[in-house]
């Protein structure tokens, strides 16, 4: 009796596991059927940025409170500034690859900027480095990864059509940040003190002043060469061929700190791409050698000489199974960038696979946005990472039109 009752169970048990695979087998077709072009996408899109604004453009303590409670005040600001700067750039990608949603695009990259520029967002790094960071424009504080991406948001907000609502404060960011940069005996500034200096935060900031060069007539575009130039030579870590996820203040020189991790990696990349095209592909190249996984989904590693189960980083995420789940989100935006649309296409599925869209009343996002925002603005903004050719020549039209 007992025999048959425990394999009924196991029966049932079993069913049910088939079952809910079946389901979610059926939802991830559905959800990526359209999934593989730009204008296949649209829709979903659209979906999702509406999704997006109406968490990031409301209020700077609303969006505070979208934040998780559990990764403290430092991590709250980090990821509302996130938030805003992954939201801006998705907004500016759809204006380009979908013109009749510029002016939208415009108005609430606007609100979000304002929203940034706030005291409240901008506390968590006047706490660390006990000085308000517009006060202290025109100091010698760092704080470079707060005025970098103040910076690049209102770089995109300019490169789609904005009006000049922001300019002195662009001017005065990138004066700042290009001066503290050639001051720095390293062209290396920290994110916080007395911690590693964290190569995708300095990345925003060459992004910013590479945008600013473009729109001022190459002003600052030495200062991006030279850090290019050095990077290339120098922080390239000789195990992976890919550039330093963290650089170590020494003496008189500056050393790279390992483990070269996928996230930071794949940000990387990502950067470099709106930066140095040919230099990014062939950085993509060896993050897909060595950080590459097929295993279960499609994906990229934390660390490619290293198992890890299971484990969490903030900046990372949960890591299941090796798999890095801001490295994979990353990796999309290479991807989209680099035009490498295949491997886009199964990333996004790895995305669907985790994260499940639900859809309503003109609204989509994956259900893993109630715990992390940040992580839906950081995949729209890298799958709508228009390829370098297209951005070229949507400016080229948009200054025929003018």
């Amino acid at each position: 009796m007992q025999r048959r009752i425990i394999k009924q169970m196991m029966i049932i048990i079993i069913f049910a596991i088939t079952l809910l695979i079946v389901v979610k087998g059926l939802w991830v077709c559905c959800a990526t059927s359209g999934q593989g072009s730009f204008e296949g996408e649209r829709k979903e899109i659209i979906r999702r940025a509406n999704y997006l604004t109406s968490k990031v453009a409301t209020s700077p303590q609303e969006l505070l409170n979208e934040m998780t409670n559990g990764i403290g005040a430092q991590f709250q600001g980090e990821w509302a500034l996130y938030s805003c700067s992954m939201t801006s750039a998705a907004l500016a990608n759809i204006a380009i690859l979908y013109p009749q949603n510029k002016e939208l695009s415009i108005k609430f990259i606007g609100q979000i900027i304002d929203i940034a520029l706030s005291p409240e967002i901008r506390e968590y790094d006047t706490f660390r480095w006990m000085e308000d960071p517009m006060e202290g424009i025109y100091g010698d504080l760092s704080h470079i990864s707060y005025y970098s991406h103040i910076a690049w948001m209102i770089s995109r907000y300019k490169q789609i059509g904005g009006d000049n609502k922001y300019d002195d404060v662009y001017h005065s960011l990138c004066k700042a940040m290009n001066r503290r940069i050639r001051q720095s005996p390293y062209l290396n500034l920290p994110t916080y003190p007395e911690e590693y200096i964290y190569i995708p935060d300095m990345l925003v900031a060459i992004v910013a002043l590479h945008n600013y060069s473009c729109q001022y007539d190459g002003k600052y575009a030495t200062t991006v060469n030279i850090w290019m130039e050095r990077a290339k030579k120098d922080w390239i870590d000789k195990g992976t061929g890919l550039l330093a996820s963290m650089l170590v203040e020494g003496v008189d020189s500056v050393v790279i700190k390992q483990p070269i991790r996928g996230s930071y990696s794949a940000l990387n990349c990502y950067y470099l791409s709106l930066i140095d095209p040919e230099f990014a592909k062939a950085q993509y190249e060896c993050l897909k050698e060595k950080y590459k996984q097929d295993f279960l989904v499609n994906g990229i590693r934390e660390y490619h000489d290293e198992t890890c189960l299971l484990g969490f980083d903030i900046d990372a995420g949960p890591i299941i199974f090796n798999l890095s789940p801001s490295g994979t989100a990353f990796t999309i935006g290479c991807a989209t960038s680099l035009d490498d649309m295949v491997f886009r296409s199964q990333l996004l599925k790895t995305a669907e696979i985790v994260g499940s869209t639900v859809t309503w009343f003109g609204k989509s996002h994956y259900l893993l946005a109630n715990w992390a925002l940040v992580g839906e603005a950081i995949t729209l903004a890298m799958r709508t990472s228009a390829p370098q050719t297209r951005i070229s020549n949507y400016k080229k039209t948009s200054s025929q039109g003018l």
